[in-house]
């Protein structure tokens, strides 16, 4: 997943629709966050200016229609819009959020109208608080869900880049999973697995089943073919996607029954079941829905279009995403 590491910025210059989609940038300045000494006690607290911003360049566009994915309440991460710090103008007339059955949560805002070279726009600032999540005490009670509840299901097919059907990865992920007993020591199995025979290499998205074959791959590929192996093992796993990276999780239940989420970090330093990020959580899971969209869409991408342009040019549209307020120095984190 490529996004900038502080800051998204994304200009398109559009007659009727276009999106920005994210790929990886792991290794660069932000880089993985790394576990505290004290990863029981931390707790970091940044604020996220997020929105759109509209210029009708050498033209008058009409029905203009944004959609920005903003950050959610999550277990290990809550969020908090500061209302006072909204920058919303004149021009907008219409905004609200639309929760998506994912459980991703959109920012839509409509401008009925620009002249040319108006400009427009939409900002909020979003408080986000993230925590650590913990490895499990006991892993011995742990099991695989013997029936997927329906709200699971996704997790277990196949996803955009996620071919859960291929034949290699089936064979490969139930020789590597064969003879493990335990639920715990069977997706630990398959994590080490991975992390050996792919090695990290940055590139454009390739799928789970191409980064099997030539045993490369970047956060993505690593992250989806540990998914893929994953759920051929009916194991529920998915995506997370966080700023400049992603890494899976995967769902176990513990002794009463109950079902957790682990991550993992499966490209960069070993964390199995536990991990501390400070990275703003973007969304979970690799098998969205989307209005505006006729397939299904691996990640929930920003999204403008306008019904009218008259003259040489369409909007130009900025998206924004930007750290404005960190409770410690970047400099400690690699």
């Amino acid at each position: 997943m490529k996004i900038a590491c502080l800051k998204l910025v994304v200009v398109l210059f559009l007659a009727s629709a276009a999106d920005a989609q994210p790929r990886d940038d792991f290794g660069a300045a932000f880089g993985e966050a790394t576990k505290s000494d004290d990863a029981a006690s931390t707790t970091v607290v940044q604020r996220w200016r997020i929105g759109v911003s509209v210029t009708a360049a050498n033209a008058h566009c009409g029905g203009i229609f944004a959609t920005v994915p903003v950050p959610t309440d999550w277990p290990e991460q809550s969020v908090k819009i500061l209302d006072e710090l909204n920058d919303i103008s004149p021009q907008v007339a219409r905004h609200e959020f639309r929760t998506l059955s994912s459980g991703v949560k959109q920012w839509l805002v409509s401008i009925p109208t620009l002249t040319s070279g108006d400009e427009a726009h939409a900002f909020m600032t979003f408080e986000v608080t993230k925590r650590t999540v913990l490895p499990p005490t006991d892993v011995a009670e742990l099991q695989i869900p013997p029936r997927a509840p329906r709200a699971l299901r996704d997790f277990l097919g196949k996803s955009p880049y996620i071919e859960t059907t291929d034949a290699r990865i089936k064979k490969v992920a139930r020789d590597v999973a064969r003879g493990k007993e335990g639920a715990w020591e069977k997706v630990e199995a398959i994590y080490d697995w991975v992390r050996e025979n792919v090695e990290y290499k940055d590139g454009p998205i390739k799928g789970a089943a191409a980064a099997l074959k030539d045993g490369s791959g970047d956060c993505e590929e690593l992250t989806s073919l540990f998914v893929a192996m994953c759920r051929v093992n009916r194991i529920p796993a998915r995506t997370v996607w966080i700023q400049g990276h992603c890494y899976p999780e995967f769902y176990l239940l513990d002794g009463q029954d109950e079902g957790h989420w682990y991550p993992c970090q499966a490209a960069g330093t070993r964390n199995f079941g536990g991990m501390f990020d400070k990275r703003l959580i973007l969304q979970k899971g690799d098998k969205f829905r989307v209005p505006e969209k006729k397939t299904e869409q691996r990640y929930v991408a920003e999204f403008l279009s306008a019904k009218s342009v008259r003259g040489s040019g369409g909007p130009q549209v900025k998206f924004v995403r930007e750290l404005v307020l960190d409770d410690r120095p970047v400099a400690q984190i690699r």
